[in-house]
């Protein structure tokens, strides 16, 4: 169990502390609802946390194999709903990884990131598009539509 403290500033500004280890995250609400715009918005952090949980979980899949996952990175679209009720319908992530992942490795990282916390724990009616991207050119793509 983990808690976080979250206050509201005002301003449809929010602060978030970590308890067990005090780092603060600040929050604002998008432009398009009503905010400035200047920090993560709730469903920034949604996206965030896919790309992260992506990551970090492949990251520990990686290290366990001895590959170096150093460098790689995530770039994650989010879709927002125009309809009511106001939601994330879509996210699609891109994965790049840097020269050197062994090819017989590659699967078992793609099916770590498909079953990573975050993404198990998205609403099933959230559209997400998981493309790996390889130097040498053998890409993978993975489309999950929940419902």
């Amino acid at each position: 169990m983990v808690e976080i403290n979250t206050t509201y500033q005002g301003g449809l500004q929010c602060k978030a502390v970590h308890k067990p280890s005090g780092v603060v995250l600040e929050t604002d609400a998008p432009v398009d609802n009503h905010g400035k715009g200047e920090r993560f918005s709730p469903t920034d952090l949604l996206a965030a946390s896919l790309a992260v949980c992506y990551l970090t979980t492949m990251g520990l899949a990686a290290e366990d194999r001895g590959i170096n996952m150093k460098g790689t990175t995530c770039r994650v679209e989010k879709h927002m709903s125009t309809d009511s009720p106001r939601r994330v319908f879509r996210l699609v992530a891109e994965i790049k990884f840097p020269a050197g992942i062994p090819f017989d490795k590659r699967g078992i990282l793609e099916a770590v990131a498909l079953h990573c916390p975050v993404s198990k724990s998205l609403h099933p009616d959230i559209d997400v598009d998981l493309r790996l991207h390889f130097p040498d050119g053998q890409d993978m793509e993975e489309h999950t539509h929940h419902s």
